[in-house]
């Protein structure tokens, strides 16, 4: 294959002056032999008929091409380089640049300075006549940063274009890293703010939570006030007992008031009240009778008052079991029942009777602990007589009440509470009466009362026993006695007698039946009235209230409810004395 004639005029020699026309004619006739060139030597693979050495030949006109590819390249970049202005430039070695030379046909002039890791600074000048050069030069960024780490080294390049354009200061660098003032300062503003950063949610949740705990127990003790109020309503009579407490925080009160009776007053379920005996924790000993013992129990957290019965003594358990579990008993004048319960302790059966406690103790025990002002007076009596009346009334209906009559009036079975008023207890010796059927539930006990307390018609035998409202004109006989009993310990013009119990100047400390009956029936005396109540406007209204009490004649006493309004009469003239719901219209 014969090669094609190029035809590339003005194809200087090397010692031709140079032109720019001449020049870019000549890149042209270049260009053109090289892709003849090229051309030529692709299209040769087609002409080869021989197919055993046709790789081998391919390759070596690969390399060929190559070859003459990278010779083309040269040429060009020779020719550029040719076209590029050049200048003259100061050239020094380092590190100090001491001896400095000059530098002809340069395309840019430099000076730099670098930094070693170690420290150690040197300064240079130079220039460069390629342009394959520039970027490596003057094209690369410097490492000029200022780091804590310097292992690399750090340098500047200044590159300008000009004669002699690189004379002058070298290019300047930062300095070295070093712990100063400014970063300790920073470091410090960085530890203070992370320490807000900590301890502030730390604070405020700290607060927050201190505000709600503080309101939490306000609201708590409000509720505990307000539960502890001086007069408690009808379905629980003591505030001391239905007070919430650490431990129990008025569980008692949550058992009273979610329980399935209806709130009638006949205490707990049964199947809470088989189980009490295993709750309780028997605390003291406040009190022994002759049925058996009065102790102070805790029953989650709260204390209850436990009456245990010898078990010779069922008969009163059961009966005043029954009297209590009677609907609609429950009254703030009388004591509230909770629950009974049948254990065994030291190998012995006891019969627990569970109802509210009263640290004040019995109406005897606080006579003898301190003396009383016409106002706790008028109070106390007051409540006597209104949980009297609850007990003696029948209540009609589809779950009435019928008529209770207590039998054992006295002193040491009325309760004081916190609060100043009084409650009835102790309804072993009870009766009960509903006009539906006429008649008269005496029980199965055949104890009798205290001898003290008794009626003259239950001393000489003379009372109907079938005849209901016998049994309530002997409680009032045993209420005038009981009143007695309060006024003397009355204030009257700065003197107020000590404590004496009923009878107590004719006869002795435990009478007998006949005693008693001597005195009271076949003598006919009473407790003696003092004189100076006679000027006293409250004591003289209450001994003639006495006598009216305990006539001789039962039919001639007054029935509890004349009884509550002669004493609401005395009280509507003393503002002091809050009547509350115990008024009625007289």
């Amino acid at each position: 294959m014969q090669k094609s004639p190029h035809k590339c005029g003005g194809a200087a020699g090397e010692g031709a002056a140079f032109n720019p026309k001449t020049a870019q004619s000549r890149r042209s006739c270049d260009s053109v032999l090289f892709f003849s060139f090229a051309g030529e030597v692709l299209q040769r693979p087609q002409l080869k008929e021989d197919g055993e050495d046709e790789d081998e030949d391919v390759s070596n006109e690969h390399n060929s091409v190559s070859k003459d590819v990278d010779a083309f390249q040269a040429r060009q970049n020779r020719i550029a380089n040719e076209h590029v202005k050049r200048y003259r430039c100061y050239t020094c070695e380092p590190p100090r640049c001491s001896n400095p030379a000059t530098c002809t046909d340069a395309i840019q002039c430099w000076k730099s300075r670098v930094r070693e890791s170690s420290g150690q600074e040197s300064v240079m000048r130079g220039c460069t006549k390629e342009t394959d050069q520039l970027p490596l030069i003057c094209q690369t960024p410097s490492f000029s940063g200022q780091q804590k780490r310097q292992a690399s080294g750090q340098f500047q390049v200044d590159c300008c274009t000009g004669d002699f354009c690189n004379e002058g200061d070298f290019p300047e660098l930062p300095p070295l890293y070093t712990r100063n003032m400014t970063n300790r300062s920073g470091s410090i503003d960085y530890a203070l703010k992370m320490a807000a950063a900590v301890l502030g949610p730390v604070f405020i949740i700290g607060t927050l939570g201190a505000i709600v705990l503080v309101l939490m127990r306000r609201v708590h003790r409000r509720r505990l006030c307000h539960e502890s109020r001086p007069d408690p309503d009808t379905y629980y009579a003591s505030d001391d007992l239905l007070r919430a407490t650490a431990a129990g925080d008025s569980t008692l009160r949550e058992y009273l008031e979610n329980s399935l009776t209806s709130g009638s007053g006949s205490g707990l379920p049964l199947l809470i009240q088989r189980t009490m005996a295993k709750q309780i924790s028997l605390a003291e000993c406040i009190g022994k009778g002759r049925y058996g013992e009065v102790w102070r129990g805790i029953w989650f957290g709260e204390s209850v008052a436990v009456k245990i019965f010898f078990s010779r003594d069922e008969a009163s358990w059961n009966r005043e079991t029954e009297i209590y579990s009677t609907i609609l008993l429950r009254h703030e004048n009388i004591l509230g029942y909770i629950g009974s319960d049948m254990t065994s302790r030291n190998s012995c059966t006891q019969l627990w009777l569970i109802t509210h406690y009263h640290s004040q103790g019995s109406l005897y025990d606080h006579l003898n602990r301190t003396t009383l002002t016409h106002q706790q007076l008028l109070r106390l009596c007051l409540s006597i007589a209104n949980g009297l009346v609850h007990l003696h009334t029948e209540i009609f209906g589809t779950e009435g009440k019928p008529a209770i009559a207590h039998r054992d009036i006295k002193s040491k079975n009325i309760l004081v509470k916190n609060n100043g008023t009084c409650c009835i207890a102790d309804f072993g010796l009870a009766v009960t009466h509903q006009q539906a059927t006429d008649q008269v539930d005496i029980g199965s006990n055949p104890k009798v009362g205290t001898k003290r307390y008794m009626s003259p018609e239950v001393l000489d035998e003379t009372i109907r026993m079938d005849y209901f409202d016998s049994f309530r004109r002997a409680d009032i006989y045993a209420l005038g006695l009981v009143l007695w009993e309060l006024c003397r310990r009355t204030v009257s013009n700065g003197i107020a007698e000590d404590y004496k119990p009923p009878f107590y100047d004719v006869v002795p400390n435990d009478p007998s039946f006949e005693d008693m009956k001597k005195v009271v029936c076949v003598d006919q005396q009473r407790p003696n009235l003092l004189n100076r109540w006679a000027s006293d406007p409250i004591l003289s209204v209450m001994a003639k209230l006495m006598r009216e009490c305990w006539h001789q004649n039962p039919s001639v006493r007054l029935p509890a409810l004349r009884v509550k309004k002669t004493l609401l009469k005395l009280c509507s003239g003393d503002n002091l004395i809050n009547l509350d719901d115990m008024e009625v219209c007289v």
